[in-house]
């Protein structure tokens, strides 16, 4: 059954924000993805600039050095009208997409990755950092008027030595990426076809796979009903996954055995990511990125604590 829960508006007028970041001081980091720009929102509602990469600042996690990590898509094409915001594809100036470390503290951006062998690396879009010294992200591929990359999974060092392709291809998009509480399965939500898709990890960069026909490899784990569209996720303590769901506008929450628990009402139609905080992690943190808002509420139970926490 749909719900409907309070909100609280934490920050309006943001050029569509994503990948949310609790941070220690109770602040929320976030991606300005249209303005190319990481920002930080106090708990007093005061909004400031921690850095300006450029391109698409898009998912984005705190490492346990302090430093920020984010995949930076390289960049969209606009559509922009009153109080909306939207992608519609590649930019016009578009290079490449490519993996960042930011300090919060000084601004500097440090370019770690934008490649992975002889391959470009097309539009990196979400991240979760592993207790074993890197990262997983997923790349969703950039879109043109005909055509559009395959996505992927990747598995990177966390001071830019060594990039792994883990599962190729991910058809519609991989995009929200996250590990079980133990780290022994990885999650990636496929925006395009609406579908979760699981992995046991076996190592840095290393996924036991599923034969043909799974693409990639993945194990399926749901298929999301009807005209639906998945963005970011987060994992709950008890292993539970929580999924931006697009088109609907809705918050789903996943079982680990693929079962979908509660679908909760956002206020449009793109909210986009979800992250945890608070001192129990009860409390929500959503972008809802087509208005440009940052919006919180209660949660009935607490996120996934990071692994050094």
């Amino acid at each position: 059954m749909l719900e409907n829960i309070p909100l609280t508006t934490l920050a309006t007028g943001l050029k569509f924000p994503e990948g949310p970041v609790a941070m220690p001081d109770g602040s929320i980091a976030l991606v300005e993805i249209a303005a190319g720009r990481i920002t930080r929102v106090a708990q007093d509602g005061t909004v400031s600039t921690i850095a300006t990469p450029g391109g698409g600042p898009n998912g984005m996690a705190l490492g346990p050095d302090g430093m920020l990590y984010v995949c930076n898509n390289g960049g969209f094409a606009w559509h922009e009208a009153p109080g909306f915001i939207r992608p519609t594809g590649q930019a016009i100036d578009y290079v490449t997409g490519r993996i960042e470390r930011i300090d919060p503290a000084s601004g500097a951006v440090t370019r770690l990755y934008d490649r992975c062998s002889a391959h470009a690396l097309r539009g990196p879009n979400d991240i979760v950092m592993d207790p074993r010294g890197g990262f997983w992200f997923s790349d969703l591929g950039k879109v043109r008027a005909r055509d559009r990359d395959h996505g992927g999974v990747y598995w990177a060092a966390s001071d830019g030595s060594r990039i792994i392709e883990a599962a190729h291809p991910v058809h519609g998009g991989a995009n929200g990426i996250g590990l079980s509480p133990d780290g022994s399965v990885l999650y990636v939500a496929e925006t395009e076809t609406a579908r979760l898709w699981a992995w046991d990890v076996e190592g840095p960069g290393q996924l036991r796979k599923e034969g043909w026909p799974s693409p990639g490899g993945g194990r399926l784990l749901t298929q999301f009903p009807g005209f639906r569209r998945l963005d970011s996720l987060a994992v709950a303590a008890s292993g539970n996954i929580i999924i931006a769901t697009l088109v609907s506008g809705e918050i789903t929450t996943v079982s680990p055995a693929g079962e979908i628990l509660r679908v909760v009402a956002m206020p449009e139609r793109m909210p986009t990511n979800i992250c945890f905080g608070g001192a129990d992690r009860r409390t929500a943190f959503i972008t809802l990125s087509t208005s440009g808002t940052l919006v919180s509420a209660a949660w009935d139970e607490p996120g996934l604590k990071d692994f050094w926490e």
